[in-house]
C-alpha cells in the first residue's frame, strides 16, 4: 500500500517555540470562521488575560476537532483517561452573559 501522507516542513522561531500557558478557551463563530481566544487566568488577578487569537475557517475548525480528537485518544490510551469533572474553563462567547459572566 502506497503511503499518501504529505510531509510538511515548517519552520518555528524560538519565541514561539516555548509556547504559551493558558487554561482558558473562549470560542465564538462567524459564517465565515471561528475565533479561540487562549487566555490565562490565575488566582489574584481580576481578569483572565488572552495571550493568543487564533482564527480559521470552519474546515479548519472541524479539522482540528479530529486532530484532537485523535491525539486525546491516543494520550488516553496510553496514560489513563482525562478527568474533565473540574469547573470548565472553555466555554462558548454566547453562554456569556451581557457583563461578561457565565450564565
Amino acid at each position: 500500500m502506497e503511503n499518501n501522507k504529505q510531509q510538511i516542513n515548517i519552520e518555528i522561531k524560538p519565541e514561539v517555540a516555548k509556547g504559551s500557558y493558558s487554561n482558558l478557551a473562549i470560542i465564538s463563530h462567524s459564517q465565515s470562521e471561528f475565533i479561540i481566544d487562549f487566555a490565562t487566568a490565575l488566582p489574584g488577578l481580576a481578569k483572565p488575560e488572552v495571550g493568543n487569537r487564533i482564527l480559521m475557517t470552519p474546515e479548519h475548525a472541524k479539522r482540528l476537532l479530529n486532530a484532537l480528537t485523535d491525539n486525546i485518544q491516543k494520550y488516553e490510551s496510553q496514560f489513563g483517561g482525562i478527568r474533565t469533572d473540574a469547573p470548565r474553563a472553555t466555554f462558548n462567547l454566547a453562554d456569556l452573559n451581557p457583563n461578561g459572566t457565565k450564565s
